[in-house]
């Protein structure tokens, strides 16, 4: 590992590379990478049982943060010391302790390591295993000092842009109203062209399936206007959540899509699921979003399939296709802004970059997440989660 990352490996790809062969060294049933910056921070890669975890943003200020970002060197706790979410998820397991070490770069912790064991773990030495997790913590601190693909995390005023271009958060902000209101907007102008060029072709019940659409997108045009319109520069406004229906939101959601989407997308949602806490008008742009990215990147024959699910603390629903896939170091990039993935080394596709970015930004008002990971058998899945409404 130490090999690899002297001639010249780095950023996730050396990250996930790491984690691997420390959960491996140490026999860890999960370990995972988080980067923090300065009032928060994300877990950037994950192993085992921590894999549902990547993506997941967390709150340094919280009384739960010692257990996610704590001070130099290397610290052990009890599961009980953390978040409520992810003590349930690893509780299940049989997880009883965590072993945190620090990467401090240009002095201060930039980010952790975290191993979770589980009570019949048989234990290395103690001194063996800090050893490890030491060494594990200063090879992450060694690419973050030299900033070599690190941070993945961008806190600055100014964002970059592809093509070495810079852009001000103002001009962000342009872009991303540009991105949310173009797909209303284009359902709107498709189906008025259609009524205004087919009127006489079109009975009367497909005349007035193209009104109620668009008077539907006219609706929730009017919603992202007003959104944009009261939000704060970066196009991040106030969300006021509520418990709602997510299985009826997201078959509504789905009814609306545009037909071409409609026709690729299986739907194979349960009975009925716990409330979701959030904002349900969101769920038909994030939904959009996701089903067009998976359109985007897989072939037309294969379908995209949306399913749901619950556990202890959340409410979630999945996208998955059969495309050309994510790579593991690509899942957190994926959600960057400008960011956009090639066919693995073909041109790439359409568009600014902003969908996955917009989806990220959107779920995290109301403190949920969303992940993405390649797909057994090939493709990605995308994963949003939010949290249970009758908790």
């Amino acid at each position: 590992m130490l090999e690899k990352v002297n001639s010249g490996g780095a950023g996730l790809p050396a990250i996930g590379d790491l984690i691997r062969a420390v959960q491996a060294g140490l026999g860890a049933q999960g370990l995972a990478a988080s980067e923090y910056t300065i009032n928060d921070g994300r877990v950037i890669a994950a192993q085992g049982l921590l894999a549902p975890f990547v993506g997941i943003r967390f709150d340094g200020m919280t009384d739960h943060a010692k257990a996610v970002r704590s001070g130099p060197g290397v610290h052990e706790f009890d599961v009980a010391d953390i978040q409520p979410m992810a003590k349930q998820h690893l509780g299940g397991f049989g997880i009883r302790r965590l072993v945190v070490a620090s990467a401090e770069a240009d002095g201060r912790v930039v980010g952790n390591l975290v191993a979770v064991f589980g009570a019949d773990h048989p234990l290395l030495e103690p001194e063996d295993e800090t050893l490890i997790m030491r060494l594990a913590g200063s090879v992450a601190a060694h690419l973050y000092t030299d900033r070599v693909g690190l941070p993945v995390l961008g806190d600055g005023e100014m964002v970059a842009a592809p093509g070495g271009r810079e852009v001000s958060e103002r001009g962000l902000f342009i872009a991303m109203a540009s991105h949310e209101l173009r797909t209303p907007v284009t359902v709107i102008k498709g189906y008025a062209d259609t009524l205004t060029d087919h009127w006489d072709a079109l009975d009367t019940r497909s005349r007035m399936e193209a009104i109620r659409v668009i008077g539907q997108r006219s609706g929730e045009l009017a919603r992202l206007v007003d959104r944009l319109l009261t939000s704060s520069v970066g196009g991040v406004g106030e969300v006021h959540p509520a418990a709602f229906d997510l299985t009826e939101a997201l078959r509504g959601a789905a009814a609306d899509l545009p037909a071409h989407l409609r026709r690729r997308l299986s739907v194979a949602l349960p009975g009925s699921l716990p409330a979701a806490l959030g904002n349900r008008s969101d769920i038909v742009t994030v939904l959009t979003e996701l089903v067009t990215n998976a359109d985007k990147y897989s072939g037309s024959a294969e379908p995209i399939t949306l399913t749901a699910g619950q556990d202890g603390r959340t409410v979630y629903f999945r996208i998955s296709d059969r495309g050309i896939g994510v790579r593991p170091e690509e899942v957190e990039m994926a959600f960057e802004r400008y960011w956009q993935g090639g066919d693995h080394g073909s041109a790439r596709r359409p568009g600014v970059g902003l969908g996955l970015y917009l989806v990220r930004k959107t779920i995290e008002r109301q403190n949920g997440w969303v992940s993405l990971r390649p797909r057994d058998g090939g493709g990605t899945v995308a994963e949003v989660r939010l949290p249970r409404g009758d908790r």
